[in-house]
């Protein structure tokens, strides 16, 4: 049996909001219908400890053990750049030598913009006060630039129950609550993502 560990950018340094965010990407995962033959996430804070707790995971990975990398791509990803590719324009990063081409997943551009694919259950979470139609009714949530699609999630629910959006406070709840089907349909990153995660681990 493969053991699959996804390093995902995100939670910070303090233990509390790592937990929301395992917790977080866990129930988005089993509710895509990984139940059962979910990974192991690790939530790593910055995009470079995210990068360098990936390198020496796959340094010291067994025949049987596959690390993951997620990062957000922080801006649009040509359609003619893999990931690896992207990720050195962008970062300067290199692709490790023993690394796969599906061992880099981007969340494009932002992890955010898997919420703008199910704007029912934004609007669900944040309750009374929130304004849905601040949120663009876009299917190509790819092409939203980050900012644009944080400030969109601010200006909504900025009178809602919860409060102004708070990428900490709210972030991890809300992907647990989101249906990934919903964002697999809309974000081509997503879809190889859940596509990598099936072949490794239920196929």
């Amino acid at each position: 049996m493969v053991k699959v560990t996804v390093y995902v950018e995100g939670g910070g340094q303090e233990g509390k909001l790592q937990s929301k965010c395992r917790r977080g990407f866990c129930e988005f995962f089993s509710k895509a219908g990984l139940s059962g033959h979910l990974p192991e996430i690790r939530a790593c804070g910055g995009r470079d400890d995210t990068l360098q707790r990936f390198r020496i995971a796959l340094r010291q990975a067994s025949l049987d053990e596959i690390p993951l990398l997620l990062v957000d791509s922080e801006r649009e990803v040509r359609s003619d750049s893999s990931a690896w590719e992207h990720l050195s324009a962008r970062d300067g990063w290199e692709r490790p030598r023993d690394a796969r081409d599906d061992q880099a997943h981007l969340m494009v551009q932002c992890m955010d913009a898997w919420f703008l694919a199910d704007r029912t259950q934004v609007e669900k979470f944040f309750g009374a006060g929130f304004r849905r139609n601040a949120l663009a009714n876009r299917t190509d949530i790819e092409n939203i630039p980050k900012d644009d699609v944080l400030s969109q999630l601010e200006s909504a629910s900025r009178n809602s129950q919860k409060g102004s959006y708070h990428k900490g406070r709210h972030s991890f709840d809300l992907l647990a609550q989101i249906d990934p089907n919903r964002v697999i349909q809309y974000s081509p990153y997503a879809r190889r993502l859940f596509d990598t995660l099936r072949f490794l681990l239920v196929d």
